[in-house]
């Protein structure tokens, strides 16, 4: 199957409520194959980017996550998992606990209980389309490896408020997630996670401001890039 960057719909981003800057919030989504894929994109990311980073991976509510501590060893900037409600800031990475859903509010990151139904968890969906209502086009998506379709739905959200969003090409060891988000036709990237560091980093150097971020999305790849099924 093949995909190309498509055209992205911008929208004057909003401040983060509560807080006096404005910058970008990534927000990174993983299931099985997911660790190694972060961890290869840290190892490749400036720490110094001037974004704030959020990663949930599905994992069981039941699982003792070791996240923090294995992702604090890649990157040098600050690592945690949120504990009920904080405050973003740029150049720190915020984990969610595995059973925990997220909502972003008012500049804050706001944990809530799982519940019990339905049976199916989409953690990715909902991080992701609860930053695109608030934070709008200073909003990037990024989902890796994984099963299943989850992120595909928040993807359009982002994409809808004129945010960047990114898939992990077909070194992903489980396609079927980053598949379900091209085929939606809501990816401008499909790279590597070594490459969408990259891509970050670069971004991070022209979007010191509002209108900045805009002009990257004026210049976005315009390259086919070829995913195996």
């Amino acid at each position: 199957m093949k995909s190309k960057s498509t055209s992205t719909k911008r929208k004057t981003p909003a401040k983060n409520e509560g807080n006096g800057s404005v910058f970008p919030v990534v927000a990174i989504g993983a299931s099985a194959g997911g660790l190694e894929a972060v961890t290869e994109l840290l190892r490749n990311l400036s720490s110094k980017t001037g974004m704030a980073f959020i990663y949930v991976q599905h994992l069981s509510p039941d699982h003792k996550s070791m996240l923090t501590s294995l992702l604090s060893k890649v990157t040098t900037m600050k690592v945690q998992e949120v504990v009920n409600k904080v405050e973003m800031e740029p150049d720190n990475l915020y984990i969610i606990p595995p059973d925990k859903e997220i909502n972003v509010t008012n500049g804050h990151i706001k944990l809530s209980p799982r519940p019990d139904s339905p049976r199916i968890n989409l953690p990715i969906n909902i991080l992701f389309s609860s930053l695109a209502e608030t934070h709008k086009a200073n909003t990037i998506g990024v989902i890796l490896s994984g099963s299943a379709n989850d992120g595909t739905i928040g993807m359009k959200s982002i994409k809808h408020e004129g945010g960047l969003t990114f898939a992990q090409d077909d070194s992903a060891k489980f396609k079927s997630m980053p598949l379900s988000a091209i085929a939606a036709g809501v990816v401008d990237f499909i790279l590597s996670p070594k490459e969408i560091a990259k891509e970050l980093t670069r971004l991070s150097s022209h979007a010191g401001s509002v209108k900045r971020m805009d002009g990257f999305k004026d210049r976005k790849m315009v390259s086919i890039i070829t995913i195996r099924i």
